[in-house]
């Protein structure tokens, strides 16, 4: 697989060792994050992951940041993307098999090496299910994006909600 990995300041440091862990277990990976600890704005850094997912230039993304909750909201505002914060095996494994999640958002701050290598295998061995309750709810979110898109695209329409 293709994985689009990015990071922020805070998660620069388990990036470096997911990058590698990724490319042992035989995985490509494309590194658009920062390359250094110095502040940076999560939401930039998710940008560079997402666009990569919603052209198919990469299969699945993952996001390293303090906490993984900042990159997922970000995340999950870019239509077709279901991030999900991934820091046991059960939820990283089901997120894909239920709900198709394509990126995955795990905080630095929160596990070791060891957690992310274990939540990283779950995330990345799962595949989504073909059960038809598991698709037809996905389909569902796919729907409520583009009802979302469409009344953004109305004169007064607003993306995040906001008046």
């Amino acid at each position: 697989m293709r994985i689009a990995l990015s990071n922020d300041h805070a998660g620069y440091s388990l990036k470096l060792y997911v990058k590698e862990f990724i490319e042992s277990a035989g995985h490509e990976v494309i590194d658009v994050g920062t390359q250094d600890d110095k502040p940076v704005d999560f939401p930039l850094m998710t940008q560079r992951v997402t666009r990569l997912v919603t052209k198919g230039e990469a299969d699945r993304g993952l996001l390293v940041c303090g906490t993984g909750v900042g990159a997922a909201i970000a995340a999950n505002k870019v239509p077709g993307i279901r991030a999900a914060v991934i820091h046991d095996t059960y939820v990283a494994r089901q997120g894909v098999e239920h709900d198709d999640v394509n990126v995955a958002c795990l905080g630095a701050w929160i596990v070791g090496q060891k957690i992310a290598e274990d939540v990283i295998t779950a995330y990345l061995d799962a595949t989504f299910s073909t059960d038809s309750d598991f698709r037809r709810r996905v389909a569902q979110l796919a729907e409520m994006e583009a009802a979302t898109q469409e009344a953004s695209d109305l004169p007064g329409g607003h993306h995040d909600g906001a008046r």
